[in-house]
């Protein structure tokens, strides 16, 4: 399993966290990992767990974060797909050195037209630019 499948899967999973209650998250990643279509690889399944939870300790502040920059929105206001994009790529962004801002930024454009709606991507695209370094360009 790539890493765009894995960051897919980590999509996933994370919408999961705006329908149940962090008391339940344990048992839907249990079952999230327990689902027979998908075989994991002991590495992969590693690192969408490490991210997962990486992302959960950061939650507050990454929805922090996406408050301050997206004009005029608010993560309560966001839709729940074009949401958990935004929180993978900013925790990519942000907190993972591992990933280049670019690689993150084209992964969550291409996750929010899969499963969004139409305008899901150019939305993400926008807020994701206002977290760019200045300074790189």
């Amino acid at each position: 399993m790539g890493r765009h499948e894995q960051r897919e899967q980590l999509f996933k999973l994370l919408f999961r966290v705006e329908f149940n209650s962090p008391d339940d998250m344990p048992e839907q990643v249990k079952l999230f990992f327990q689902d027979d279509e998908i075989q994991y690889t002991e590495v992969a399944m590693e690192a969408i767990q490490g991210k997962f939870a990486g992302i959960q300790e950061k939650l507050s502040e990454i929805d922090g974060m996406l408050n301050e920059k997206a004009e005029g929105w608010n993560v309560a206001r966001m839709g729940k797909v074009e949401l958990t994009v935004l929180r993978i790529a900013v925790y990519e962004m942000i907190f993972d050195e591992d990933i280049p801002e670019t690689v993150a930024i084209n992964e969550a454009i291409e996750i929010a037209k899969q499963y969004g709606q139409s305008a899901s991507g150019g939305f993400v695209n926008a807020v994701l630019a206002k977290f760019v370094n200045k300074q790189e360009m």
